[in-house]
């Protein structure tokens, strides 16, 4: 989870730097530390020729940026993840190769309007922001602080809750920044799980209301991304597209590979990618503890996937070719280091 950031006033870096930043005795570069509180890397220009490659609407993001591991990679010094939770996004969006973020952190806690703005102020205005919705309208149990249920959720898929606790702080806070709106639904109960046509009906109702609100905003994507594999099928296609979203891959251990979530993609088309990869299938699907023990701090590839790069890759190719926007993020637990999983996957497409 992301810390708290508390709306002080951030001066944005040069998307340059000169040529003695990297040091830290250079009075120029300590002046602008002191301003910008994070710097980007300079090994970031690097991938500036390859990032021109690509489509104006293929964006690459991690899933939470407070990571001091980066160091080098996205960030020019040692930072502690305080700091970079709350003032890295000015220098993460600098690298050329990362033009959206996932923000997690909406998932266990609603935020305000103004915690939206203070993300938006880090960021030009070309970047934009892939939000989850808060588990408060996406599970459909209450659950305790190690995640197990308690009891039935009264306010799961209710469309007013939606509205008013994500979608319309969202659009205040994010306005014209605001990417995607991922709808992430939490492992079904059997109650729900027996009742598919109830639960997509009742979707349906929420996404029709969600669509409404953003009546203003063509531009924002609706995904909906579901952790039971039995929910695949035309029915959720239908519920999809009577609402204008689309699926949204879910690549980790709980949900099928890659190639076996694309028919819903086919299904669908044309429309949209956008993908979260999240956790390398070896750890299985309760396996993130495992995949964090290992990767840390976040700054190698210890559990390289090139089966899932390849597939993905190909589908980017194929979707951004088409002229359809692609929204990919990718977590450190994906392959062991988030920035240098989107280094290797944008070569990958390149190639």
């Amino acid at each position: 989870m992301q810390d708290d950031l508390f709306g002080d006033a951030l001066l944005q870096p040069p998307a340059t730097l000169p040529t003695n930043a990297a040091s830290d005795a250079s009075p120029a570069f300590s002046a602008l530390r002191s301003m910008a509180k994070v710097l980007p890397a300079p090994a970031g220009d690097g991938w500036r020729a390859l990032a021109r490659q690509f489509s104006a609407q293929l964006r690459f993001g991690v899933s939470t940026w407070s990571y001091p591991g980066w160091e080098g990679l996205v960030w020019d010094g040692e930072y502690d993840s305080s700091t970079l939770s709350k003032h890295g996004l000015g220098a993460y969006h600098q690298h050329p190769l990362l033009r959206t973020v996932c923000v997690d952190r909406t998932f266990w806690r609603p935020l305000t309007a103004g915690q939206y703005a203070a993300y938006a102020g880090q960021v030009d205005d070309d970047f934009r922001f892939v939000v989850k919705c808060p588990a408060s309208v996406t599970d459909a149990q209450v659950r305790s602080e190690e995640g197990k249920a308690r009891e039935a959720n009264p306010g799961f898929l209710d469309p007013a809750q939606a509205i008013e606790d994500f979608v319309q702080p969202v659009l205040e806070g994010l306005g014209a920044k605001l990417g995607v709106l991922v709808f992430q639904l939490s492992p079904l109960p059997w109650s729900w799980l027996s009742r598919p046509a109830s639960m997509l009906e009742k979707l349906g109702c929420m996404l029709a209301a969600v669509r409404q609100a953003l009546s203003a905003h063509d531009a924002v994507i609706v995904a909906v991304e579901v952790r039971d594999p039995e929910l695949l099928g035309q029915a959720l296609v239908d519920t999809l597209k009577a609402h204008g979203a689309t699926f949204c891959l879910g690549l980790h251990g709980k949900m099928p590979p890659i190639e076996e979530q694309l028919p819903m993609l086919r299904a669908l088309w044309p429309g949209p990618l956008v993908c979260r990869w999240n956790l390398n299938r070896i750890f299985g699907a309760y396996g993130y503890a495992d995949a964090q023990k290992k990767h840390d701090p976040f700054n190698a590839i210890l559990s390289e996937d090139p089966h899932t790069r390849a597939v993905l890759a190909r589908t980017i190719r194929g979707i951004t070719g088409a002229g359809q926007p692609a929204y990919v993020t990718v977590s450190n637990d994906a392959e062991g280091c988030a920035p240098l999983s989107i280094q290797k996957l944008a070569q990958a497409i390149a190639e």
